[in-house]
């Protein structure tokens, strides 16, 4: 309480208090020592009560400022960033989970089911009519560790067979990344394609003719801006290790923009050593898995080596999208007596029926095509019509395999990013095939229809 206050307080008092005496002594008329120790009295309970009002003013005082101050605090807080949590989990397909340092993981899988028929001259005693197929079934992890490092692994269990596909440790710093392990060699735009990602049932042709499949290694990429340079030493498949062959095996894309359109030009180069006494055969499918019949077939032969060559071309522009490749196979022979040069190739083109969509690219190949407008967010998904010619020549020297002419037409329909239905239909004809009709004919046609129900994650 202020000085001036008090004193204001105190004087009203005193005249209340001789006032009060000088009435009494009207009517009483106490003495004056009486009256000066009532004053006495009224003054010391006076100035304990001013006392006592500023202590309870003090207080208030405090607990007003401290009530500010956390009101304050509080509002910072509120208003302040949420820490983020160590650990993270987005949906990519799957969870992936992601953890202090560097640290993910991710599980991931895809199933595939084929059916449909093959149909062939019945005179040529094949098995031919409806078939079906898992044809693929995966599960597997992928994520990346402390440091730049990364792991994936996958198994097949389709048809109840066990086979591991991508087994692998990669190391990453700025455009260049080192892989170790079995994953696919750096062989055509086709190839290197998922799966999951093709416009057809199956890939061209020569892919699985001239026997491209995973193998143990060590691969070097280098990616600076648009231009992509792959390269590795391998040995063997793991079911086929130990093993004395080995390859090397190089890749090269230029991969600009042109407005909006996505460019692809390329060439790979591959060579294989075989250990001695090998043997090999070049063979192919009319197209889909499920049948097990080959029509054009060079059979087994003796071969030191094979040097392989490929160029490859395509273009994403909007809705539309085309790529043409052609891969050549020379075979060193024991001797050279049989030594032959092997062909194959394909030219497709592609539409989306549907507004807003494209066909992924990303990195060198094809990816994943994510529909504008999917089932459930009040769209139909996106719808794919696409057209292919497909040749395999595997004629050549001593040697007759035949050729392959196939016309292929398909529908993919992605209702979502991670499902797909897929039916194709293809026309093959056949030049020297290797099963002949009744009479003798070994020139026919092969029809084939084929369908695909595909889920990932």
């Amino acid at each position: 309480m202020k000085p001036a206050f008090r004193l204001s307080v105190i004087a009203a008092a005193l005249s209340c208090t001789i006032a009060t005496p000088v009435a009494a002594q009207d009517a009483a008329a106490p003495t004056a020592e009486q009256s000066l120790a009532e004053m006495r009295a009224q003054l010391a309970a006076l100035a304990a009560r001013i006392d006592q009002l500023e202590g309870e003013l003090a207080e208030a005082k405090t607990e007003t400022a401290t009530a500010r101050e956390q009101s304050a605090e509080a509002l910072a807080a509120a208003q302040a960033p949420a820490e983020k949590p160590s650990t993270s989990i987005a949906f990519k397909g799957a969870p992936e989970i992601k953890g202090e340092g560097g640290w993910s993981f991710k599980p991931r899988g895809r199933l595939q089911y084929d059916a449909g028929f093959v149909g062939a001259p019945e005179s040529t005693g094949r098995e031919t009519g409806f078939g079906n197929d898992v044809r693929r079934a995966r599960l597997g992890v992928q994520g990346d560790i402390p440091g730049g490092f990364g792991y994936k692994f996958e198994v097949d269990f389709a048809n109840s067979d066990v086979a591991v596909t991508d087994a692998l440790i990669s190391y990453g710093h700025g455009d260049l990344e080192v892989s170790v392990g079995q994953f696919n060699n750096f062989q055509s735009l086709e190839e290197l394609t998922s799966s999951l990602h093709t416009s057809f049932i199956e890939r061209a042709a020569y892919t699985d003719a001239f026997n491209f499949i995973r193998r143990v290694g060590v691969g070097v990429k280098y990616a600076p801006g648009d231009l992509l340079i792959q390269g590795g030493v391998f040995s063997d498949n793991m079911d086929d290790l130990p093993t004395n062959s080995w390859s090397v095996d190089g890749r090269v894309v230029y991969m600009p923009k042109l407005g909006s359109a996505q460019l692809h030009l390329g060439g790979s180069l591959h060579y294989r050593q075989y250990e001695d006494g090998s043997t090999t055969r070049y063979r192919q499918r009319p197209l889909v898995a499920f049948t097990s019949e080959r029509f054009i077939n060079t059979g087994n032969f003796g071969i030191e080596s094979e040097t392989s060559y490929g160029l490859e071309g395509a273009v994403v522009s909007g809705p539309f999208h085309a790529a043409i490749e052609g891969y050549w196979v020379d075979t060193a022979t024991p001797g050279g007596i049989d030594d032959a040069t092997f062909f194959g190739g394909y030219a497709e083109v592609g539409y989306f029926l549907t507004k807003g969509d494209t066909r992924g690219y990303k990195g060198g190949t094809f990816d994943r095509t994510k529909p504008a407008n999917p089932v459930g967010k009040g769209g139909m998904g996106s719808l794919q019509v696409n057209l292919r010619y497909d040749r395999l020549d595997l004629s050549d020297q001593s040697i007759f395999g035949g050729t392959q002419d196939g016309y292929f037409l398909s529908l993919a329909w992605k209702p979502t990013d991670y499902t797909m239905l897929l039916a194709n239909y293809g026309k093959l004809d056949y030049s020297g095939a290797i099963y002949p009709t009744a009479t003798g004919d070994r020139d026919y046609a092969v029809d084939v229809v084929g369908v695909r129900a595909q889920v990932d994650f």
